[in-house]
């Protein structure tokens, strides 16, 4: 920023430095206006069509990294056109602060309370209070536990001392909440124990990787039944979505990873306005065998949403009480990827968008409303839709891929049209999959699980992080919590009682 003393007294020299300060400021503009238009590239590829969009991952880091760089550009704008910071229009996060948090207060004032004007004393008349959010890096403390031990005068071989407290880790360093923190910065933030050990080397603390790798098999151990717990309740349910992902896993034998699958099950009733709290539950397996999920469901009867894998298929055909509902989004994905080439295609995603669009409508409305409106406005398109790929499947080769993409739905049109008769029933399995994306990430931080039983150990964790996510409880706290319960003994028959249930009424 220029002051007075900067200026030159010549006019054509003032003149050049009036230029040389426009062209400036133009360049800042330009470079905000470039970064700008990038930004909004990157929110086209996120909110466009699905051909159009990047991998969710690698947009994340885009988008970080061009709001960065538009903030920088922004405020050197600014300093160069003398503009100050304040004048910005805000675009962080609008309201106050958690009420939760520790409020460190810090007292701005002025030295001299005389007026500036009489010499008179200033009284206080109001004042200005402005939060800001600060953090203290995580911070390592040392709990010392002290057991007094007590002799007796008149009894000399008399000794008497209170029990040390029972751990997760007997005779290790580690607290119960430490502990959680391992779990929820793997299982829920994706840091692998060897990137958490170097976060740890910054502040001094020298852990191994394989001394973490230890307390997280401990933790399992005592949080298996937990787990086991869930998938029970699963089980109990009268509808379930159920879906798999695969697992890498180290395979020493032949030097090389082989692949594992993680199976999921969920239970979400809040569209219909269910009491049952969304719950999920992963079981890792060395395969992807039909008998799978016929071991997992134990005796489950009801409904089962799913993809089009066939074990499904053959599970319902051995089990008369599973009825499958199938997946409008995969018939979906089969049309999408045609659309460009085939109006076949875009005339029947065009149909399935009537249906969505429908399901807006009725979302958590109860599940006998879903079925009538359904019955009165779905139904119709549906029939429709499936005379017309009736009618185009015959005029098409059933080698090509519109011919595979029509078999496809018209092979599963029983379980598609389930939703049309049981509110009950989404028009898609969207809910089991969200809910193996986090697995996903997990997968691409951490490579692969090192063997079976890690693979399992991931499920049991993962499980319990995933079920306090989707009833909005910190998993950090109640890992800390369930933990510590568990050391101190709590009966295995009551595992039900730490559930991280809430509410949904």
């Amino acid at each position: 920023m220029l002051v007075e003393a900067d200026l030159p007294d010549d006019v054509d020299a003032l003149r050049a430095l009036v230029l040389e300060q426009a062209r400036k400021l133009e360049s800042a503009d330009a470079e905000v206006e470039r970064l700008r238009t990038i930004l909004e590239a990157f929110r086209r590829h996120r909110f466009g069509r699905r051909s159009e969009q990047l991998d969710p991952d690698q947009l994340q880091l885009g988008l970080e990294d061009v709001e960065a760089a538009l903030a920088e550009a922004e405020v050197a704008a600014e300093a160069k056109a003398g503009r100050p910071h304040s004048d910005r229009v805000r675009k962080t996060n609008r309201g106050s602060l958690p009420s939760h948090l520790e409020r460190i207060e810090q007292v701005v004032d002025i030295e001299d309370k005389a007026c500036p004007c009489c010499g008179g004393a200033l009284h206080q008349i109001g004042e200005d209070v402005a939060e800001r959010l600060d953090v203290v890096p995580t911070t390592f403390r040392v709990l010392v536990t002290r057991r007094p031990r007590y002799g007796c005068r008149a009894c000399e071989g008399t000794v008497v001392q209170a029990p040390a407290p029972p751990r997760i880790v007997e005779g290790g360093i580690p607290t119960e909440a430490l502990i959680a923190q391992v779990l929820v910065s793997k299982y829920a933030d994706h840091l692998p124990l060897y990137r958490q050990a170097q976060i740890y080397a910054r502040q001094g603390i020298r852990l191994d990787r394989s001394t973490l790798a230890d307390w997280v098999g401990r933790a399992a151990w005592y949080l298996r039944p937990l787990r086991d717990h869930i998938l029970e309740q699963l089980r109990r349910s009268e509808r379930l979505f159920a879906d798999e992902t695969t697992a890498p896993v180290l395979d020493p034998g032949r030097g090389r990873t082989k692949t594992g699958q993680l199976w999921a099950y969920a239970r979400d009733d809040r569209p219909w306005g269910g009491s049952d709290p969304p719950i999920v539950a992963y079981v890792y397996a060395p395969d992807r065998k039909a008998e799978r999920p016929h071991a997992h469901l134990g005796d489950f009867a009801g409904i089962l949403q799913v993809d089009g894998y066939g074990g499904y298929t053959a599970l319902a055909r051995r089990r008369q009480q599973i009825r499958l509902a199938f997946c409008w989004a995969h018939v979906r994905r089969k049309f999408y990827d045609l659309a460009d080439t085939s109006p076949v295609s875009t005339e029947a995603l065009h149909r399935i968008a009537l249906l969505y669009a429908i399901e807006d409508d009725v979302r958590g409305s109860s599940a006998e409303r879903r079925r009538a409106v359904r019955a009165e406005r779905s139904r119709a398109i549906v029939d429709d839709l499936h005379q017309y790929l009736v009618a185009r499947g015959r005029q098409v080769s059933a080698k090509s891929k519109l011919g595979e993409a029509i078999r496809y739905a018209l092979t599963r049109w029983d379980g598609l049209v389930r939703f049309l008769d049981d509110g009950r029933i989404d028009l898609d399995s969207n809910t089991v999959e969200r809910s193996i994306r986090p697995l996903a990430l997990n997968r691409k931080n951490a490579l692969f699980a090192g063997s079976d039983e890690g693979g399992d150990n991931w499920a049991v964790i993962a499980t319990l992080i995933e079920c306090c996510k989707l009833g909005a409880i910190n998993p950090h706290a109640w890992l800390t919590d369930t933990l510590t319960s568990l050391a101190n003994g709590h009966p295995i028959q009551s595992v039900g009682d730490l559930m991280p249930w809430f509410d949904v009424a």
